[in-house]
């Protein structure tokens, strides 16, 4: 059972733990709350959480921990999967990955993982009695989760958003309502075209869930907006690493494979993600610099072999990225009868953006085999709701 509610309403019991909806709830009406729903429940139960982010969604969560329960968050607009493939042994949570490279799929954590990766997380981003943690992002998946989590280990309060809204966001960011965000970098890249200037107040933007373009990054710079990449996935409970190049949070062990796969082990990360090495295969693609920074080079599988030589998606969309008239943008392999496979690039433009001027543009900062030999434009991409990218609906 997890005791986090409970310490947190006897030693801040006026605090606002949940903003949401124009409401507010304190510490000790979410613990009172909590305890009433707990009633419902018993020990090992799975409880299904189908609602928006919300006051109402904080207290079922915390009345199945309460209660001994697992808790399953899902998607609202989604069919719930049968209720006996959500239970598990030990598991506080049963939640879905976002699907990015297939049908999403049920990862068990215990209520040890989160609590391991929200102190990990506090140790490498800080923490305020007053911190306000901005989540404009889905509860049904970790990365918006984990800051209900980490907001009740650290008694601080969660700001909830019921979806992404750019004129809401950058209204929080700028007028110091927020201390802390957690955004994808399609986010902040609206925040940006929508002219974030300043943002008072601010400690810093959690920014991950996908590849980000560096010239966003410089960008943040510029304007005086702190940010700080992470990296991390369902099966880690979130963040692992913080930082470009990334440092590995208290508790992280890492190792890249023979092949240069990203291995991960410690105390956040799921018992039955773990391989019989006893590491977690991340499918990733990583390097390890003389200091023990990690370098994420995009996902193993989506490697495009085009004659012979490979060619990482990431790296070609942060070129197309950076130009000035793309909006957006995403590169894949398709199938060619000449190489293998062609590198193809999806671009959303602006106004007036021509095929040679991107080719063009390529050319001058990629490898021969690396510029794409096909560009499409194209309205918007496919990406889950929380950002990331759709690789495979690409082609």
């Amino acid at each position: 059972m997890s005791e986090w509610l409970a310490r947190a309403a006897r030693e801040r019991p006026h605090h606002p733990a949940v903003v949401a909806g124009g409401r507010s709830v304190t510490y000790a009406e979410l613990d009172a709350r909590a305890g009433e729903l707990a009633a419902r429940f018993e020990p090992g139960q799975a409880v299904p959480i189908a609602l928006p982010p919300g006051i109402a969604f904080s207290e079922l969560l915390h009345a199945a921990w309460r209660a001994g329960a697992v808790a399953a968050p899902l998607d609202p607009a989604a069919p719930a999967p049968p209720l006996d493939a959500l239970g598990s042994d030990r598991a506080g949570l049963v939640i879905h990955t976002s699907g990015t490279t297939g049908e999403p799929k049920a990862v068990r954590l215990t209520l040890e993982n989160l609590a391991a990766s929200a102190r990990a997380s506090a140790e490498a981003l800080g923490t305020d009695p007053d911190d306000r943690w901005l989540c404009p992002l889905p509860l049904h998946h970790v990365a918006g989760l984990s800051i209900l989590v980490r907001s009740a280990v650290n008694a601080t309060t969660a700001v909830l958003h019921e979806r992404f809204d750019t004129s809401r966001v950058k209204a929080a960011l700028e007028t110091g309502e927020v201390t802390l965000a957690s955004l994808v970098p399609t986010m902040l890249i609206r925040l940006r075209e929508a002219g974030l200037r300043a943002a008072p107040g601010l400690r810093t933007i959690a920014l991950g869930g996908g590849p980000i373009p560096p010239s966003l990054l410089d960008w943040a710079a510029r304007a005086g907006i702190p940010v700080t990449p992470v990296y991390g996935m369902t099966e880690t409970a979130s963040q692992v690493i913080a930082g470009e190049p990334g440092r590995p949070l208290a508790g992280v062990r890492l190792e890249v494979a023979a092949d240069g796969e990203l291995l991960i082990a410690g105390p956040m990360v799921a018992r039955a993600a773990l391989g019989p090495d006893g590491w977690l295969h991340t499918g990733d693609r990583g390097r390890l610099d003389a200091a023990g920074l990690l370098h994420i080079e995009g996902r193993i599988k989506e490697l495009i072999v085009t004659g012979g030589e490979k060619v990482a998606p990431v790296e070609v969309e942060q070129v197309l990225q950076a130009h000035p008239e793309v909006a957006d943008a995403g590169v894949a392999g398709r199938p060619d009868p000449e190489w293998g496979e062609a590198v193809v690039a999806f671009v959303v433009p602006r106004d007036g953006l021509r095929d040679d001027e991107l080719r063009n543009w390529c050319r001058s900062r990629l490898a021969p085999h690396k510029v794409p030999k096909r560009f499409e434009l194209v309205e918007s991409l496919p990406r889950t709701a929380n950002g990331k990218l759709q690789r495979e609906r690409l082609i």
